[in-house]
């Protein structure tokens, strides 16, 4: 039986209640007096207030998101985006297809053919046609190995995509990838491909400075390290 991924509990009412109180109490009179602000000065920002709340507001979720970050050998998501599955997308054959195209395209400098609809046809996730999900995607910082991934994807509430998950998001949303960087999409061990010398297969997907692109596979058992992200998908 292929092991499922257990959510993290989610954060309590006290917890949420001290998160708010610090940040509350982060900004003092005695602050705002070393600011040495005019009257003028004072005024144009009061009058600015929703912009500076917005702007505010979007720099501390930036923050929280920073130290919520267990493992620091990953980083902070470089970008996050909604990703709508086709409604003609079929689970089966998806990765054939795209391959057909993707083969064709002076941008393909190199596709493994073993990243194949057969090869990983047991993916732990079916995309369904027509729902939305959120898409992530992590740089690693230092060197892991792939159950440091799986372990950090986890608490992450990510949803285990494998190759249609990777080949979706470079068909769809393709300037989203990092460049110089392989972005790698996991799934449980038992469910990724495993050749004749009974190693696993993890898809990832480089996008070069250039514009052209390299679709491979990554071996389970080897380490990962600052030239790769990790591809996170999770329910809306």
């Amino acid at each position: 039986m292929t092991p499922q991924i257990t959510q993290p509990e989610v954060m309590t009412d006290g917890q949420r209640k001290q998160i708010k109180r610090f940040l509350e109490d982060g900004l003092t009179t005695t602050d705002l007096d070393a600011l040495g602000l005019s009257k003028e000065e004072a005024q144009e920002i009061i009058e600015k207030g929703n912009l500076v709340q917005t702007e505010m507001q979007q720099l501390i979720i930036a923050l929280l998101k920073k130290n919520a970050i267990i493992d620091q050998r990953f980083g902070a998501a470089l970008t996050e985006f909604d990703l709508t599955v086709p409604m003609d997308y079929v689970h089966t054959t998806y990765i054939n297809q795209a391959k057909k195209e993707v083969k064709k395209l002076k941008t393909t400098y190199y596709y493994n053919d073993d990243l194949n609809s057969k090869n990983f046809a047991n993916a732990t996730t079916t995309l369904v046609p027509g729902k939305t999900y959120k898409v992530k995607i992590y740089p690693i910082l230092s060197t892991v190995s792939s159950v440091d991934c799986m372990n950090f994807l986890k608490r992450q509430r990510a949803i285990l995509v494998g190759g249609q998950g990777v080949i979706l998001v470079q068909s769809m949303h393709k300037e989203h990838f990092p460049e110089g960087k392989w972005t790698v999409s996991f799934d449980e061990k038992e469910n990724l491909w495993k050749d004749a010398d009974g190693r696993h297969w993890v898809p990832y997907v480089c996008r070069y400075s250039d514009g052209d692109w390299e679709f491979c596979l990554g071996n389970f058992g080897h380490d990962w390290g600052a030239d790769d992200c990790l591809l996170c998908f999770c329910d809306k």
